[in-house]
């Protein structure tokens, strides 16, 4: 129990301390319900004041769903007052606050906002995602990723579990990383990946995913695959658990919430194996993630993909390939480009 307080507070010191590099007087609020670690709040709370920061922990109820599903069950004109003015806002929801109108709000009003959305992330996550990585190295590495992406004109992506998807790029759109440099304004998630917004109605092909949410895929043999057509989900295969997910969908009465937002390719230097935890091995190193339904306009201007919710899915050893270039070979960095970059980050 013992290492486990360490822990908490090795995280919260790290977060606050290398990564928001918090200045005296800046507020922090750090919001949870009643499914978030009350204890890790209270970490990067004495974290923020151990820097002469002021802490600000906003508890709300446990939501019933996640995004703008969910703005009926928290205290949202309170909440969207508060964080509009705070300087960090770190997110512990279980059911979160992501895309819902509160973060949409605080986010455009907000000009000096560092967000990071952490959820539900258990310490022992956190500690592999978060601690033990140059921050300056993960974050050249990845800018050269992102720039070659910017300058192809089709993404694929294929896996051993039978993935085979390609769409094409939009320069319009968001090419982000986090390298788990938090200390401007921004929205930041867990470090370690390249992320994407498809040009829309470009991509095609079919996703079979190791980890999706909202679905037990993970550590079974269930099997549920996505056949994209046009950039949204044109069907869901793969047995009970597939036709499960086709009720999970339906049940928005959304169009949006079928159609692709987001693409991610992993690189978070410690993870090299799925948990179970979805912040965590949606950054595995040479993985790739899926994101559904809702799309900020930060991210495709102006007016966003505006739906009720948002999933991720993820596929945990990929080969991706920016035009006729490859970039990943079943989950190993394999341009020369980028080799001598990956060896400092990870080794052989």
């Amino acid at each position: 129990m013992a290492d486990y307080f360490l822990e908490r507070a090795k995280v919260a010191k790290v977060m606050i301390e290398d990564m928001f590099k918090v200045k005296p007087g800046e507020t922090v609020a750090i919001t949870g319900d009643s499914g978030s670690d009350r204890d890790f709040a209270d970490a990067l709370a004495a974290a923020a004041y151990s820097v002469r920061g002021l802490p600000l922990i906003l508890w709300t109820p446990k939501a019933s769903q996640d995004g703008q599903a969910g703005i009926n069950d928290w205290p949202a004109k309170p909440l969207t007052a508060a964080l509009c003015k705070v300087d960090v806002w770190i997110e512990l929801q279980s059911t979160i606050i992501l895309y819902s109108h509160i973060w949409e709000t605080a986010m455009a009003k907000n000009k000096k906002l560092r967000y990071l959305i952490i959820a539900d992330s258990s310490i022992q996550s956190l500690m592999r995602t978060f601690v033990g990585f140059d921050i300056s190295t993960l974050d050249q590495f990845l800018v050269q990723v992102k720039d070659m992406a910017m300058k192809s004109k089709v993404v694929k992506i294929t896996s051993p579990n039978g993935t085979n998807v390609s769409y094409e790029t939009d320069l319009n759109y968001s090419f982000d990383i986090d390298s788990g440099d938090y200390s401007k304004p921004l929205f930041g998630t867990a470090p370690g990946y390249v992320n994407l917004v498809p040009k829309l109605e470009s991509m095609n092909g079919n996703i079979v995913f190791d980890l999706l949410m909202n679905a037990k895929v993970y550590g079974t043999d269930n099997h549920v695959e996505f056949i994209m057509k046009d950039g949204r989900i044109d069907d869901v295969i793969g047995g009970s658990e597939a036709e499960n997910f086709k009720k999970y969908l339906a049940s928005f009465e959304d169009p949006n919430m079928y159609k692709i937002s987001h693409n991610m390719f992993g690189f978070n230097p410690n993870v090299h194996k799925m948990c179970g935890e979805v912040v965590e091995d949606e950054r595995i190193w040479g993985g790739v993630d899926f994101g559904f339904g809702h799309t900020s306009p930060m991210d495709m201007p102006p007016f966003g993909q505006v739906a009720k919710s948002h999933f991720d899915g993820i596929v945990g050893k990929a080969s991706i390939f920016l035009d006729d270039i490859q970039i990943v070979d079943d989950g190993n960095v394999c341009h020369p480009d980028l080799k001598s970059l990956a060896y400092k980050l990870i080794g052989n």
